[in-house]
This record gives structure tokens, C-alpha cells and sequence, in this order.
């Protein structure tokens, strides 16, 4: 009877989903394949999120994955079950680091040649001893992807019970008891070795190698388990790829998917209210947005403020999108610009480096040297790149900066604080080359240089984004408490509101974060349990 009520105001769904970013469209398509009604609701004129593919620069045929770039946590299990037809390249160089206190020289990281890869190490750090202390920590930590990945797709694991089958009490403590800083020192002997491992856990996250909240281990975490190896590979055709096979499979199976659909509230019970005066029920809301943009839109509904708690979040990073004319020219004669580009290029981000850039970003200032990582999508996928492109040997270049927290924009003039930090990614970037980076620039027809910088506002702006924050807020470990109730199949996949009938199903959710689809996929697997298979 409320159903049919109901259906007569408005449109009735079994499942509404808020949000058209790859992990709602990941639920769309999961649910509508068990034969469940289910509408997707995107604000903008297209979906995908983060996780799309665009030309910046008008009259430049070339397609950047604009936000998020690279994939390691999406398992091949939602691929196969939705028939996704997505292809990723995994990058033979894993990374280079210039020593930042001579850039003639950098430790090239070859998975292909342990040799040479000792070798440059040995360059760096005056023998091959740190290179073989690198290949330990990595054999040390892999149990922990080969436990945990597999369990992504399930309901979430007890932590007793996480510790229990890892059988290692001190890798456990050092991973997730006490701040990674203390592991990175007693693994490697050099700064620069210790910088390398740290970086994975501070790419959008604002900390210290010891800061005693763990959000760093956390962050860490996830960038080592993904696919049980912590590989991150390249998409073909780049991230709107990705997006574009997610959607397809969804409306294929029946989902529903609206653009230009801006959610203005929701209620607990299910009722959407869109910007346009329409409005859509469902028995299950889901909700790719964040959790604190959920947050307003349950308290405009009537839930109360603070309708789930939710931190508010901060994003800490700094994207810049560059098309070159050719690579630039490297201090290091022994290293080719193509295998050091390939992988992840470490700029400034020696352990020392990253800690003094947070104490600077902690009080008030943009760190300088900015730490920042680099790779060229291009020299392992060409086919983001028009042929005229290709033929003149054009690449692109995408920078991530590190440690710069949404408060540093915060009051700031927006256009001018982008400057700034562009400004200061150039400086450190160019501290390590042997030319200007502006020297390899591409110009648009139009005699402007192919860059784009998109800071955390620009993210609140365009995305929706709260604080910028890439993860919708903080990390979780991806298990519950021992003393956690598991009582619903939302608490038991890890992504329960205090509403029975609203789900997360985006990176805010438990285990979210990175494209994965994670959320999307447990979202959906507790619906279906709510809604009866």
C-alpha cells in the first residue's frame, strides 16, 4: 500500500542510488542484475566522478583521466561479474628517485632487472645493502595484500580474527598498532629508501610518518594490498574507460541512470527530492556522495544535523595535468627520461622531506620543496593520445603534490592560491631536471601551455567534494572491532548509516577509497540482503 501510494506522486524504486561515481554505478549494476529496480541520481551532465576521462585544452586531442589515473584496488571479481570490458597494463618501472641532494643521480626501481635496480641503489646509498633491505620489506608486508584483498568482497572479518590468520604479532604491531614511521626506520638504513615506502601512505592523506592517529598506516595500507600485490596498473583509454564499461553494464542490466538529477535531500524513509522539484522513493537509499554531504542532505530531509556524525573532511593534495612536447631531460645521463617517467617519479620526498612539509602545511605554509610524485600515462598507453600527437612523440605528465591540506586554500583568493601551488610544484619539480619543465610544454591552438592544476577547492567545487578529500573522509581498517555489533547485513559489509534504509556505497563506505568499486559492490551485496534475493 505505500508502494502504490507512493507511485502515484512520484516514481517508486526498489533501490535509489545519490551519486553517479563509478562505485554507484558498480551498485547499479549489481542490483539490477538480480532483477532490482534501481535509479541512479547524478548531478552532473555525465557520471563517472572521479573517475573520467576529459580534453582540457580546447583544439588538443588528447584525453587525461583528469582526477583519479591509475587502478590497483578494483578486483577482477566485479570485472568478471559484470562483464566489464576494461584492459590494464602493468608498468615494468615501479619508480625513480633523484637523490635530492645530487638529482645526477636516482635510484631506479626496474622489476625487471633486480641488477640494475641494485645497482642504482648502490649509486645512492653507497652500496647494493638498502636494495636488498627493499626486497624484504616488500616479501615482509605481502601476506598482509594476500590476506586482505581477498576479503574486500566480503563481509567485513573480525579484527581478532585478521590478527589470528596473519600469524606475525610483529608485523601486525608495526603495521597497525604503532605509527609506520617506526617500521620505515628499522626497515632501511638512508632517508631516501625510507621516503620511498612512505609516500604510499600520505598520497591524499595530511601527516607524519609518526602521527599517533595511524592515519598514515591506514592510508599505506591500502595502497600495498591491492589485487593481493600491491601493483598499480595503467587503464587503456584511461579512467573514463573504466567509468564508461561501469555504466554500460548497469543500463544494459536495467539500471536507470539520470544526469543534470541534482539531489537537494533525502529522507530517512526514502524519499529524493531533486533541485528541479522532482522527486523519487525507493525502500533502499544509497549513497555515493560522502558522508558529510550526506549529512546535509539527510538533515534539509528532516533527519536532524549531524544526521551520521559524520568528520568533516580534508583533502591534502594537489593534481596538475600537463601535455608535453617530449619528456624532459633528466640530470641523471644514467637513467632514460622514458623508464623514469614510466613508473612513479619521487620528487623532494626523502622521509626528512615529507615530515618538514607537513610541519610547514601545519602551519599555514605551502611546503617548499613540495614533495610531489610524477608518471606519464602515455608511454604506456598511447591511445589517450591523438595520432598527430603521437607521430611528433608528445607525452603527458600528471603531477600529484603532497602534504597540502584544504585549510591552506582555506580564505584564500581560489585563482590565486592555484597559482601559488603550481608554482610550487614547478620550483621542486625543476630542482631535479636538467631544463624547465615549462621549456617541454605543449601549447593549445589558442599559444596556451597544456597545464591544469585542480586543488582540493576546485575538487569541492566540480565534484562535490567535501574539503577536497579524495577518500570522503578518513581510512578505515578494513575489519570490525572484536566488540562491533554485526547485527545487519549494512553493519556486517561495512557500510551502515544510523538509518536502516540509507546505505553508503561510495569511497566513505568501509573499505572505500581509490577506484575500486569496493563500496559499490558491498553496498549492494547488503541491499539485496535487506531486499530479499
Amino acid at each position: 500500500m505505500v508502494a502504490d501510494a507512493r507511485s502515484a506522486r512520484s516514481p517508486f524504486y526498489d533501490v535509489a542510488i545519490v551519486g553517479g561515481g563509478h562505485n554507484a554505478l558498480v551498485a547499479a549494476a549489481y542490483l539490477a542484475r538480480a532483477g532490482r529496480s534501481v535509479v541512479v541520481l547524478e548531478r552532473l551532465g555525465h557520471v563517472g566522478g572521479a573517475a573520467v576521462s576529459e580534453r582540457p585544452w580546447a583544439g588538443v586531442d588528447a584525453r587525461l583521466s583528469r582526477y583519479s589515473y591509475l587502478v590497483s584496488l578494483l578486483p577482477q571479481r566485479i570485472i568478471d561479474d559484470l562483464g566489464v570490458g576494461i584492459r590494464l597494463l602493468r608498468r615494468r618501472y615501479s619508480s625513480y628517485t633523484p637523490d635530492p641532494a645530487d638529482a645526477s643521480r636516482g635510484i631506479l626501481i626496474d622489476t625487471a632487472d633486480a641488477a640494475a635496480t641494485a645497482d642504482s641503489f648502490a649509486r645512492v646509498t653507497g652500496s647494493t645493502a638498502e636494495a636488498r633491505r627493499f626486497g624484504e620489506f616488500s616479501d615482509r608486508i605481502a601476506p598482509v595484500a594476500r590476506l586482505l584483498f581477498p576479503s574486500m568482497t566480503q563481509p567485513l572479518p573480525r579484527r581478532g580474527q585478521v590478527r589470528e590468520e596473519l600469524g606475525d604479532d610483529g608485523l601486525w604491531t608495526d603495521l597497525f598498532e604503532r605509527p609506520l614511521g617506526a617500521m620505515l626506520r628499522s626497515s632501511f638504513d638512508t632517508d631516501i629508501a625510507r621516503g620511498i615506502a612512505l609516500t604510499d601512505g600520505l598520497i591524499g592523506t595530511f601527516a607524519s610518518a609518526d602521527d599517533e592517529s595511524l592515519r598514515q598506516n591506514r592510508c599505506f595500507l591500502y595502497h600495498v594490498i591491492g589485487g593481493g600485490t600491491g601493483h598499480w596498473d595503467v587503464p587503456v583509454g584511461g579512467m573514463g574507460r573504466v567509468s564508461a564499461e561501469l555504466s554500460r553494464a548497469a543500463v544494459e542490466a536495467g539500471a536507470e541512470v539520470r544526469t543534470d538529477a541534482d539531489v537537494v535531500a533525502v529522507t530517512p524513509d526514502g524519499e529524493i527530492t531533486l533541485a528541479d522539484g522532482g522527486a523519487v522513493h525507493a525502500r533502499l537509499v544509497l549513497s555515493g556522495v560522502g558522508p558529510a554531504v550526506l549529512d546535509r542532505l539527510l538533515a534539509v530531509g528532516g533527519a536532524g544535523a549531524s544526521a551520521l556524525g559524520a568528520v568533516v573532511p580534508e583533502g591534502a593534495q594537489l593534481k596538475v595535468n600537463m601535455l608535453l612536447r617530449r619528456l624532459p631531460r633528466l640530470r641523471d645521463d644514467r637513467v632514460a627520461p622514458e623508464g623514469a617517467f614510466a613508473g612513479t617519479f619521487h620528487v623532494n620526498e626523502t622521509m626528512t622531506q615529507l615530515d618538514d612539509a607537513y610541519r610547514a602545511a601545519a602551519g599555514g605554509s605551502i611546503p617548499d620543496p613540495l614533495p610531489a610524485e610524477i608518471y606519464c600515462h602515455s608511454l604506456t598507453d598511447p591511445t589517450i593520445l591523438g595520432p598527430e600527437l603521437r607521430a611528433a612523440g608528445a607525452q603527458t605528465l600528471t603531477l600529484f603534490g603532497l602534504q597540502l591540506p584544504h585549510r591552506l586554500l582555506e580564505g584564500r583568493d581560489t585563482d590565486a592560491a592555484r597559482t601559488a601551488l603550481l608554482e610550487a610544484a614547478q620550483r621542486s619539480l625543476d630542482a631535479v631536471l636538467a631544463e624547465p619543465i615549462a621549456d617541454c610544454v605543449y601549447e593549445a591552438p589558442d599559444g596556451t601551455p597544456c597545464v591544469e592544476a585542480r586543488t582540493t577547492a576546485d575538487l569541492e567545487r566540480s565534484l562535490g567534494m567535501a574539503g577536497g578529500d579524495i577518500f570522503h573522509g578518513p581510512l578505515s581498517w578494513p575489519w570490525a572491532g572484536d566488540d562491533e555489533p554485526l547485527d545487519t547485513p549494512a553493519q556486517r559489509w561495512g557500510v551502515a548509516t544510523h538509518h536502516p534504509s540509507v546505505l553508503l556505497c561510495g569511497s566513505g563506505a568501509r573499505r572505500g577509497g581509490a577506484v575500486s568499486g569496493l563500496g559499490g559492490h558491498n553496498a549492494a551485496m547488503a541491499a539485496l540482503e535487506l531486499l530479499g534475493h
